[in-house]
Order: C-alpha cells, then structure tokens, then sequence
C-alpha cells in the first residue's frame, strides 16, 4: 500500500474533481490523505488580477474555518469537512460562507467554527498548512499537489473525473512516474473550468 496525500484549497474547483477522482481510483488499495493548503497564503505579496481576488478572499476565510476545525478535534477532521464543503460549494453551487455552516451541521460539527471565517487567529495555522504543502511539492505550487510515497508534483488537474477504467489508469501512471527520479514535469495548456460530471457523461 502506497502512502499518497493530496494537498488542496477547499475553494479550488479542479482540486474538487482531482480528490473525487483519487478517492475513487485509490481509496480501496492505497492510503490517500487529504491535507490543507491555501491559495491565500500562496498569493500574499502577488500582483493579483481582479477577477481572481474574490476566490482568494474566499480562499482565507474558509482556510480559517478548516484550521479552527483541526484545532478543535484534529487533522483527521480535514477529509470529512471538506468532502461535506465540497458538496455545497462545488455541486450545490451555495456561497462560500453558507456551504461553510451547512457543511458543519452535515458533518456533526461545532456550528459555532463559522466564528472563524472573519478570526485572523487562525491565519497562522493555515500558512503552516500551506507550508507543508510546499515542502512536498519541493517548491512553490498552487492547487492541487499530490505526493506519492513522498514525492511531490503539482497536480494533476484534471477537467472532469474520468470514467472508472481510465481514472485507475491514471493513477497507475503516475505511480509508475513517482518512481523515476528524473522525471520533472508534463503540462498541458489550460482547458477551461472543471465540469463536476463525470467525463463520459459529457
């Protein structure tokens, strides 16, 4: 069994579709860890482009909520908030701050971390969550990253889960990939937002 961790910003849409499709492809035979990084954190000090900026500030104040709630029970708690947020804000398409509370209540936590949204007391868990996400990576990356048996790549990105067959493909692939030390990068240029359906349904 292969120690894999997926390092995500609970905002970002193609992180969503990359952990419903490692879960699916990898839960039954690998242990996957899902773990906080901050698109925030990454872009403090950066010349941002005004139609990025809201999902940055979406990015911090839902950061906080995530850290508050890893305060209060533990990292664990990550996995279970994030896949109820992810439900809210991905495919119900709620605000942030209202998939926030919903997301709590489905996952039987504490209502009262919705406090957290505006506490900038949390800002430094979140910035060493970040950190950690860097340190995997090996260098400064957005969201997701993926680390395999403790090797970092950025990525994947992936536009829509693909269908179960090529999804275990995939990994398989980039298992194979986490074994060869000189491998550096593959990118394709940006394809457009994530669509949540799965690829064979479009």
């Amino acid at each position: 069994m292969i120690a894999i961790d997926l390092y995500l910003d609970p905002v970002c849409p193609f992180a969503w579709v990359t952990s419903s499709w490692l879960l699916d492809s990898a839960a039954s035979t690998h242990q996957v860890t899902l773990r906080q990084m901050s698109l925030a954190v990454l872009n403090e000090g950066n010349d941002v482009e005004t139609g990025h900026r809201p999902m940055l500030e979406r990015s911090r104040r839902v950061g906080r909520i995530f850290a508050a709630a890893a305060e209060r029970y533990d990292e664990a708690v990550f996995a279970t908030l994030y896949r109820e947020f992810g439900l809210q804000l991905h495919l119900k398409g709620r605000p942030a701050e209202a998939a926030s509370i919903n997301a709590l209540s489905c996952a039987g936590l504490d209502p009262a971390l919705t406090g957290a949204l505006d506490d900038a007391a949390f800002d430094p868990a979140v910035a060493r969550a970040h950190r950690a996400s860097q340190d995997a990576l090996g260098g400064p990356g957005g969201s997701p990253i993926i680390s395999i048996a403790g090797r970092g790549f950025a990525g994947p990105v992936l536009t829509a889960p693909p269908p179960p067959d090529r999804g275990r493909a995939l990994l398989e692939a980039l298992l194979t990939t986490a074994t060869v030390p000189e491998f550096a990068a593959l990118q394709r240029p940006y394809q457009g937002p994530p669509s949540f359906s799965p690829a064979e349904d479009r």
